[in-house]
């Protein structure tokens, strides 16, 4: 009846895509993707990686492949931040319009790097199929319908038209801001829509290296072209240079009126020299729109990325997001498929996930403000440091207990306190002799970190992990444990006392935190373990 069986499902074969299938695979999950495209992406878009998407690939164990793509040190062009001039000439005069921090060696064990799309995409793929992923490009969404038991989909090769009809137990939408899932599902967006077309022009011009000194920064806004302002980005690198000049429909303009010939025009005003030899190699019109879905689930269907939310590109968010969508949801799906969660888990990623990318997208919108101008004040006092945004982000759902409802999904100032729904601090640490973060102790199953290994909860840990059947490892830090701490004391930066006990879930967010020694340490952990796994406390009681 069916051509292939296959736990998931996944629509789209770009970063989010790419990664729901290697993380998925990294957790022991088979998986089929089907992207219509014939290849990886040939241009170097989403070029911007952050310190927290990062963290994602150390926990899966393919950072260093990824970090080996960097040509030379990227960090200095994140530091230069955006910048405007009014021509490139001009880059002397260059005004900073944001000075973004976006890491720190206080805050996170990796950095931010910089790399085209075009070329971790590829690396992405083959990790994915190392890791038992079906990728199939060329390939196309041609239907689906789901039912209590799973879902049934028909997916098209697009050069035979040959169909395959695939039964999978969940289906994940990663397929892109016009995705096919989300239509199909029915599911409405909410927002302000298109704010903005633009074009991408990628272009080859040797000599605007040495026009612009060396200067580094992550985008430089020239105002001297008539009618558009031209954004420059630098993350990538220069062979071909990123340009997106806006256009606008409303005035009668088109994506058709930019011929080469007037793109190079604009490139060389912007430059600020008549003469500037410019090859363009290739044009991609996009509009800039705000968009999210009204939910991120709908059944056994999952949507991440831009299916789910869609926001301007200002501060790299798009890509990013979309990819800690995906780690988000791995884990759950790879819980709940090895039977040890509830289908409670998997409603949290739409409480958790959505609450997110509403976040994202709103802070995509000041700042796309900002950089065109329109910002008043109001708008100017909304925006929060792109830390905050990668790093800060505040969880609340079912599964985490003791989360202040109260707290705002982006805090003014960076909160990694150990507080239940924020991103558990990194902390350096010795474990025979090699230094590791905290953040490295987290990715297949719960952690219980303790400071003292009489303080009863390694043993509470090992009967209630066998009561709930699901998998827990206690980690005690500290001069009687594996674990030695290499600087500041982890239990302050947690917020807990010496016998104190956090627990930590596979995506290194705090599910639970004992601040003291607990009267009753099974039942206490029993009862944050049995939520945190998406299970009925009183059914495993």
């Amino acid at each position: 009846m069916y051509d292939v069986k296959i736990p998931v499902l996944i629509v789209g074969g770009g970063p989010v895509g790419l990664s729901s299938a290697l993380f998925l695979g990294r957790h022991g999950i088979k998986t089929m993707l089907v992207e219509k495209r014939d290849g990886t992406s040939r241009l170097p878009r989403a070029p911007g990686l952050q310190a927290r998407t990062m963290e994602l690939f150390r926990a899966a164990g393919f950072h260093e492949t990824v970090r080996a793509l960097e040509m030379g040190d990227s960090h200095p062009y994140f530091e230069g931040g955006i910048i405007q001039v009014n021509t490139f000439a001009e880059i002397d005069d260059a005004v900073v319009l944001e000075s973004p921090s976006l890491d720190g060696p206080d805050i996170s064990p990796e950095r931010v790097m910089g790399c085209g799309q075009d070329r971790y995409e590829r690396v992405l793929v083959d990790i994915a199929k190392d890791n038992g992923s079906d990728v199939r490009f060329n390939t196309a969404l041609h239907s689906f319908e789901q039912d209590d038991d799973g879902v049934t989909a028909i997916v098209e090769d697009l050069a035979t038209g040959a169909r395959t009809t695939v039964r999978a137990d969940y289906l994940i939408g990663a397929d892109g801001a016009n995705s096919r899932t989300r239509t199909t599902l029915g599911v409405e967006r909410e927002g302000r829509g298109t704010v903005f077309n633009a074009l991408s022009i990628y272009f080859r011009a040797p000599e605007l290296e040495a026009l612009l000194k060396d200067r580094k920064f992550i985008l430089c806004y020239a105002t001297a072209a008539p009618g558009t302002l031209m954004g420059l980005s630098r993350l990538h690198g220069c062979d071909p240079w990123l340009a997106a000049p806006l256009y606008h429909p409303d005035q009668g303009e088109k994506p058709e009126d930019f011929t080469d010939e007037r793109c190079i025009e604009i490139v060389r005003t912007a430059a600020g020299k008549d003469d500037l030899h410019v090859e363009i190699m290739d044009k991609v019109p996009w509009q800039g729109a705000q968009l999210v879905a009204e939910t991120f689930r709908r059944g056994r269907v999952f949507l991440a990325g831009d299916a789910a939310h869609l926001h301007p590109p200002a501060g790299g968010f798009g890509a990013n997001t979309g990819i800690h969508d995906a780690h988000n949801l791995a884990w759950k799906l790879a819980s709940v498929l090895k039977g040890v969660s509830g289908d409670a888990l998997l409603e949290t990623y739409d409480a958790e996930r959505r609450r997110v990318g509403e976040a994202m997208a709103e802070q995509a919108m000041v700042r796309n403000r900002i950089r065109h101008g329109y910002a008043d004040d109001e708008t100017r006092a909304l925006m929060v440091d792109d830390v905050i945004i990668t790093l800060g982000y505040r969880y609340k759902s079912t599964s985490i207990v003791g989360v202040d409802q109260d707290a705002r999904v982006l805090s003014p100032k960076l909160t990694l306190t150990g507080a239940p729904g924020t991103r558990a601090p990194h902390v350096w640490l010795r474990r025979d002799g090699e230094r590791i973060s905290t953040v490295d102790l987290f990715w297949d199953e719960f952690v219980l970190l303790t400071g003292s290994r009489t303080s009863g909860w390694p043993e509470a840990a090992d009967r209630v992990a066998k009561q709930l059947g699901v998998p827990l490892r206690c980690e005690v830090i500290g001069q009687d444990g594996d674990l030695i701490p290499d600087g500041r004391d982890w239990a302050q930066a947690y917020g807990v006392g010496p016998e104190g006990a956090v627990l930590v879930r596979p995506d290194a967010f705090v599910a639970w935190r004992q601040q003291e020694p607990a009267e009753d340490a099974d039942r206490a952990l029993a009862a944050a373990l049995a939520l945190a796994a998406g299970l009925d406390p009183d059914e495993k009681s």
